[in-house]
């Protein structure tokens, strides 16, 4: 009896698994009309816990009660994916969207091992993000704009919390720019893009008629970052996209992204920039480069380092206040003649560059040489023809001309 049942089994097994899997697939629609139901119901619920969260001064009695219901929600969105999303995916029977989403969960999932706060934010941020795209789908208003209060002001927090837990990993490394841990700016920039792109625009909608001028300001460099969404990007876009990106993270992310971790970004930005100007060959292209450089030092002195309160040494804050002193009369052309006060800018800024990558580990020269030759087309430094001759060659002795250069 034993032999035959377990050859009946065997002889069945490809028809029962067909029947199987197509109760799968009969049920699955059931199962994702009771989450949907589920997650509606616990998403009803926080937005009101949230609405008497912020509706009163004294907020320690709905505090409780609105992270409660956020708790809830997050676990039905979870079940959601695991029971649903998952057995779609399985059943192949899911969309494009549904297994993009799916593999989202497990890069998520994955950083749970070894970047376990980082996870904490993430996971939160991605349950969000995939409930946001169900309600936006709804088309109801009222829906969505209760909803969009509570998803920013969640989302400004969990984008918070993932740029403080990557400062905390720079902090060891005081201002200076360290090499060692490249992947953690990379992060960091890719994070400051993504806020861009999916928070910053919703409030910039939703808070168009707004007459606070900070407000204004940040409309401003946001449309001037959003120009470099479009088309491909080369080495030195990329580069302009990240300075705008460090300038808006000044004005949105100062306690999460604090002064020192921002002075490393900018580091990081001036090092690339600094590498595609000696690197690039053709003139057009490196000009370009430079022009870049140009900006990034800028934007670096004045949007950074002239609010900085704390310095490494009084050396340090004593040499930056006579640069700044100088930058100051520079700028007294700029009404005058502009093109004079773009000339002296670049003559401030060449001289205080020389003298920082001087003392960089990473070889330079070639970037000094090119330096050196923008100050002598300015007129701000003589070149004095010389010889040098090549000794001890097994072939016939030759001279080589050279410039030598003075201010």
């Amino acid at each position: 009896m034993e032999e035959t049942s377990l050859r009946i089994t065997g002889a069945n097994k490809s028809f029962i698994n067909k029947i199987s899997n197509t109760i799968s697939k009969i049920l699955i629609p059931t199962k994702i009309g009771i989450n949907g139901m589920l997650i509606s119901v616990k998403r009803n619920s926080m937005i009101k816990a949230f609405e008497n969260f912020n509706s009163v001064e004294e907020k320690d009695n709905f505090e409780k009660k609105y992270e409660e219901t956020y708790i809830a929600y997050l676990e039905a969105l979870d079940k959601y994916v695991m029971d649903s999303v998952y057995k779609k995916v399985k059943n192949n029977t899911a969309s494009d969207f549904e297994k993009e989403a799916l593999s989202k969960y497990y890069g998520v999932i994955s950083l749970k091992e070894n970047e376990y706060v980082e996870y904490k934010f993430r996971k939160q941020k991605f349950l969000l993000e995939l409930d946001y795209q169900t309600v936006k789908n709804t088309l109801k208003d009222k829906t969505i704009e209760k909803y969009n209060k509570f998803y920013i002001d969640k989302m400004d927090w969990l984008y918070k919390g993932i740029l403080k837990n990557y400062s905390i990993k720079l902090a060891d490394t005081t201002s200076k720019y360290d090499a060692t841990k490249e992947w953690i700016y990379i992060k960091i920039f890719n994070t400051l893009k993504e806020y861009m792109q999916n928070i910053l625009i919703l409030k910039l909608e939703i808070d168009s008629k707004s007459a606070n001028p900070k407000y204004k300001e940040i409309k401003q460099d946001y449309e001037e970052y959003e120009a470099f969404e479009v088309g491909k990007l080369d080495q030195k876009d990329m580069i302009e996209k990240n300075m705008l990106l460090l300038g808006l993270s000044r004005k949105l992310f100062t306690h999460s992204l604090p002064l020192t971790v921002a002075e490393q970004c900018y580091m990081k930005l001036l090092n690339d920039a600094r590498c595609l100007v000696q690197d690039t060959k053709l003139s057009v292209r490196r000009e370009k480069a430079y022009s870049t450089l140009i900006n990034l030092i800028e934007d670096y002195n004045v949007k950074l380092l002239s609010t900085k309160v704390y310095w490494e040494s009084n050396e340090q804050r004593e040499e930056f206040k006579k640069f700044w002193s100088k930058f100051q009369k520079v700028l007294k052309y700029k009404d005058i003649d502009f093109i004079e006060f773009i000339k002296q800018k670049e003559i401030l800024f060449i001289k205080d560059e020389i003298k920082k990558v001087k003392n960089e580990k990473f070889d330079y020269s070639r970037l000094i040489k090119y330096y050196k030759r923008k100050l002598v087309d300015y007129g701000a430094m003589k070149e004095i023809c010389g010889y040098k001759t090549y000794s001890n060659c097994t072939r016939e002795k030759k001279n080589e001309k050279i410039g030598v250069y003075s201010v």
